[in-house]
């Protein structure tokens, strides 16, 4: 398709002068520049075809950057980053120094809130609308939420909060599940097309004021009226949820239909109360693989865009932990898997189908899947929940007070531990091994490949208080075979120790092999058990003469920083991340950057070793 209006897009003010052919066709040309671009670098591709026309709306709609758009989580803000002066930029997507998959403020004063998590659009829209407010800066902020994160505690604390307030706060739903129910009919969509027209809004506020006007009866009249409207309501679109929290409903409108949307917004625009425009829109929208599929298309890795996406179906940390889950399950019936809207990512599908009964995706919401785990362990079940490391950090007071406190057994599966490269600063698995080291009664075992992985998960099965397994993303370097100790020592006796654990033990490996290669001997001790640390670990790390612990974690409260203290030993030196966030780069090139690799290992050695 030829790029005829989507490179002269600078800002959001050159949307408003197109007519709706005109933005008929640049959707088409931001649909083409989404799936080439996401083909190369991979990304979120069916969230972003969805929001194609929403976007152009609520740009044309409102002022930004004045008025504040807040993606919640952010991975569907691809059109809007094209949109605000980043289209030329928009080839470096998720790539090292590109623009980052989410929103980001240090890269585009149109990016007014870091995201990356769910659920927090509202509270921090809501911030910002506040702010404004008080600082007398004028403009607005708007939330745009989808129905997935919108069960996550955070966005239902914030509608808690935000209705009834009386101010006119707008969020938009990005629904791309639900379906406008068959039994409302034609009466739907009757009251839709009237509550669409502003004119019917100037109606019912005219008549409201008229009757409140009149003498003794109009404010009971009023009231009446009221009531049987709310109930009316109720009955044909059987979602009063949002007006429950005080929020003005308007919808469902298309979420692909640019001038419907316009005017529902500039509705919105008008009340002056807390307002919910209901978008309904495709995922996978104008890509005809993401559209069948939207969930294997929501993140994807680089793909053929004439063949769609070849499913990579290769073993990795994720699926021979499914699949392991899956045999436990088949041999013990208290075995239950829980995850938190991440069924695929963690590689619990099989599970899912195979053992439904046992089986719980409970939406966006770590803290609950955490005590609920906790419920399941209480009534004597072997709960499993697995979640990415970036999203435990959401439910360290779940896990302090409704399991570690009263012993309970729930497995904690801590998936994409350690560098997740493209993603950037908000999914680096870097602090799970520090906050969970810091909880009395945890273990916390760290496997390095498949095998260990699996004996992990069996020696699991046996325990009485809260265990962690982490893990990292993607495949194993080095196929470590599962030995039931709290380390193992590769290495005979020398006078200097590499001490490491997780995936980039592989790189310390390949550093040994090339310091010997060298004419220098160093052990590697490989940590399988992170914490607690066992005093014959302790006592055999004193015995060397200089330690080098290398840490793909945070410095501060790390392992690392755990052994050095319990050693006391007076050479030991942590290569570590240390007081920074991570921000997106392949995992190699982190690596790199960090230390973490074989070839800056070697040279950290020799270096110190030549310094004495």
């Amino acid at each position: 398709m030829e790029n005829k209006f989507l490179g002269k897009i600078n800002s959001p003010e050159d949307l408003k002068k197109l007519n709706n052919s005109e933005l008929d066709l640049l959707c088409g040309e931001i649909r083409e520049a989404l799936i080439n671009t996401v083909s190369k670098n991979g990304g979120h591709l069916a969230s972003n075809l969805g929001v194609v026309e929403l976007t152009v709306a609520l740009h044309r709609s409102f002022n930004a950057p004045k008025d504040s758009i807040i993606f919640d989580v952010g991975h569907q803000c691809y059109t809007h980053k094209m949109l605000t002066g980043r289209y030329e930029k928009f080839v470096t997507l998720r790539r090292e120094n590109g623009i980052s998959g989410f929103m980001r403020p240090e890269e585009s004063e149109y990016d007014p809130f870091i995201t990356g998590h769910a659920s927090n659009s509202l509270a921090a829209a809501y911030g910002i609308y506040k702010a404004n407010a008080i600082s007398g800066k004028g403009g607005t902020a708007v939330a745009v939420i989808g129905d997935g994160a919108m069960t996550g505690g955070l966005a239902m604390e914030a509608m808690n909060n935000i209705g009834f307030s009386k101010t006119n706060f707008i969020v938009v739903l990005n629904d791309n599940k639900m379906s406008i129910s068959s039994n409302v009919g034609s009466v739907s969509e009757h009251l839709k097309r009237i509550r669409l027209k502003p004119g019917y809004y100037r109606f019912k506020s005219g008549t409201e004021n008229f009757l409140l006007k009149i003498p003794l009866i109009g404010k009971p009249v009023f009231k009446f009226l009221s009531k049987i409207k709310r109930a009316f309501t109720r009955q044909v679109y059987k979602n009063n949820m949002f007006e429950t929290f005080g929020f003005k409903y308007i919808g469902p409108v298309d979420g692909h239909d640019i001038s419907q949307l316009e005017n529902a917004l500039k509705i919105a625009k008008a009340q002056s109360q807390p307002c919910v425009v209901h978008a309904v829109t495709v995922k996978g929208k104008g890509y005809s693989f993401a559209e069948q599929q939207p969930g294997s298309y929501h993140g994807v890795s680089a793909f053929d865009t004439h063949d769609g996406l070849a499913m990579n179906n290769t073993v990795n940390f994720s699926s021979v932990c499914g699949e392991a889950l899956c045999r436990m399950a088949r041999e013990d019936s208290r075995v239950c898997a829980v995850t938190a809207a991440m069924t695929t990512g963690t590689g619990l599908e099989e599970f899912s189908k195979k053992y439904p009964a046992r089986f719980f995706d409970v939406g966006i919401a770590e803290e609950y899947a955490v005590t609920f785990s906790g419920g399941l362990a209480a009534g004597g079940m072997k709960p499993y929940f697995a979640v990415y490391s970036s999203f435990l950090q959401r439910a360290y007071d779940e896990i302090i007070h409704d399991t570690a406190i009263a012993g309970l057994p729930v497995c904690y599966l801590v998936d994409r531990a350690g560098i997740v490269g493209d993603d950037g600063e908000t999914h680096q698995g870097l602090f799970d091994a520090a906050f969970l080291s810091t909880i009395p009664g945890m273990t916390v075992y760290s496997p390095a490949g498949y095998d260990e992985l699996v004996g992990c998960l069996k020696k699991s099965l046996d325990f009485s208080a809260p265990l962690a397994i982490r893990y990292p993303r993607g495949k194993e370097k080095h196929p470590f075979k599962f030995t039931d100790t709290d380390y193992t020592i590769y290495g005979e006796s020398a006078s200097v120790a590499i001490v490491t654990y997780g995936v980039i033990t592989a790189h310390a490996l390949a550093a040994q092999k090339a310091l010997e290669e060298k004419g220098m001997r160093v052990d590697l001790i490989k940590l399988n058990k992170i914490y607690p640390l066992s005093d014959e670990l302790c006592a055999r790390v004193s015995d060397y003469d200089k330690v080098f612990f290398f840490e793909e974690g945070i410095l501060r409260g790390g392992i690392g920083q755990h052994l050095m203290s319990l050693t006391g030993h007076s050479n030991f030196k942590i290569i570590a991340v240390d007081d920074k966030f991570v921000p997106a780069a392949s995992i190699d090139s982190a690596h790199k950057k960090l230390g973490l690799d074989t070839e800056s290992m070697i040279n950290t050695v020799l270096g110190e070793n030549a310094n004495g």
